[in-house]
């Protein structure tokens, strides 16, 4: 089974009253809460990391062990996106 964590649009906690959004995770493990809080951040992010693991109060190693996991279990995982990627890049050869 593959579950698109993309798929909610983004507003749609902040639109929700609490009770609501807990009915919303009912049903749930935590895991999967965690995969899809991890999945959406790392979108919200562009791939950015760094951003996504300060943003959710993790180090980005352990974001990196994270996301392993979810590659290794076939979870589609958002990348750094290509103009991100290619700024960094650019960024990067400038300190060569």
């Amino acid at each position: 089974m593959t579950i698109d964590y993309l798929a909610a649009p983004e507003n749609t906690a902040q639109s929700l009253a609490p009770n609501e959004l807990i009915r919303l995770l009912i049903g749930s493990t935590v895991e999967e809460v965690e995969r899809a809080l991890v999945v959406q951040t790392l979108a919200r992010c562009d791939g950015n990391r760094t951003q996504a693991a300060r943003t959710l109060g993790l180090s980005v190693r352990t974001l990196r062990n994270k996301i392993r996991v979810y590659i290794a279990e076939g979870i589609e995982v958002p990348a750094l996106s290509a103009c991100r990627r290619r700024s960094r890049e650019l960024c990067l050869d400038g300190l060569r």
